[in-house]
């Protein structure tokens, strides 16, 4: 019987290689032009208001790292958001919301196994599954729920998207408690290894008799659970479910990743690396925003930024 063994995984510090040191760089010499530029950057407001937004493209970013690094993506994590927000507030009205969140989380999942088994049991392109899930199931949504849901319970909102402990919003308190639970799960537990494995030579993998499906699919599931997981507490956050919401959702995720160390190839990227990359995000986007830029540069800058992070690892990757 063959031995389960994975490669060995680099030492923590040479995982960071000059690129990611010049982008911290560049995001503390941003803060700090903005805090110089900008009154309102570091007031307690703003720094609220950015904790609060940056959580849905945080929860959505740690799932994807999971895909990312086994050499796969999900387009789909968009509409899943979408859906489980729907979920969640539309079921309300027949059942207690916690009951309701469960399904939603429940639904998260069961698309996430849908992919992960239709890519490693008939060995299909992860780009072409979760492209085609994407839009069959913004289809089902719309299906579903043309028209914006809004919570039946108040808890639901109270509880999650409005609370807060102290000065801290508790959907942040939530964000910043997965990112230790994602580190833990892909570098101390072995499907977490694996899923670095894969990336790095699936045949290796496979030869070492390791079950390749099961921590491909389980990748792909745990994906889609923080994917629903950001659309409970969005449309918690805002009172309201839509079922256009969501749309490009996908492409923020896969960024933060880039940003953060993550390798489109697989084989690379860290949960607080996707920290880094969703904080980067965040803080561009809020400084642009309070300087009044359009929306169509802001999107050619986060473009430019993200092809810069990609060539600035091409021979890493």
């Amino acid at each position: 019987m063959a031995t389960q063994t994975l490669p060995d995984k680099p030492a923590f510090w040479q995982r960071f290689s000059r690129a990611d040191l010049i982008f911290v760089v560049a995001i503390i010499a941003l803060i700090i032009f903005a805090s110089i530029a900008s009154e309102a950057f570091l007031t307690q407001r703003n720094i609220v208001n950015v904790s609060r937004q940056i959580v849905t493209n945080g929860f959505l970013s740690l799932g994807m790292l999971m895909v990312i690094r086994t050499g796969g993506i999900d387009l789909s994590v968009g509409s899943v958001l979408a859906f489980a927000g729907l979920l969640a507030t539309g079921l309300q009205a027949e059942m207690h919301f916690s009951l309701a969140i469960l399904i939603a989380l429940a639904m998260g999942g069961a698309v996430g196994w849908a992919n992960g088994t239709l890519i490693s049991r008939f060995n299909l392109q992860p780009f072409i599954v979760t492209l085609a899930t994407m839009g069959s199931l913004r289809g089902l949504l719309y299906v579903y729920a043309d028209t914006p849901r809004y919570p039946t319970d108040e808890l639901f909102r109270s509880l999650l998207g409005g609370a807060f402990i102290g000065p801290v919003p508790v959907n942040f308190i939530l964000f910043a408690l997965a990112v230790p639970l994602v580190w833990f799960y892909l570098e101390r537990t072995v499907s977490g290894r694996a899923a670095y494995a894969l990336g790095v030579n699936k045949e290796a993998v496979r030869l070492a008799g390791i079950n390749v499906g099961k921590h491909l699919t389980l990748a792909y599931v745990l994906c889609g659970v923080f994917a629903a997981i950001a659309g409970v507490l969005l449309s918690s956050r805002l009172g309201i479910a839509q079922p256009s919401v969501g749309v490009g959702y996908e492409l923020d995720a896969i960024a933060a990743v880039v940003i953060g160390g993550g390798l489109l190839g697989g084989g690379g990227g860290t949960a607080l690396g996707v920290l880094g990359g969703v904080l980067a995000l965040a803080v561009v986007d809020n400084v642009l925003n309070l300087f009044n830029v359009d929306s169509y540069y802001q999107q050619l800058v986060k473009g430019m930024i993200i092809l810069v992070a990609v060539l600035a690892r091409r021979k890493k990757a």
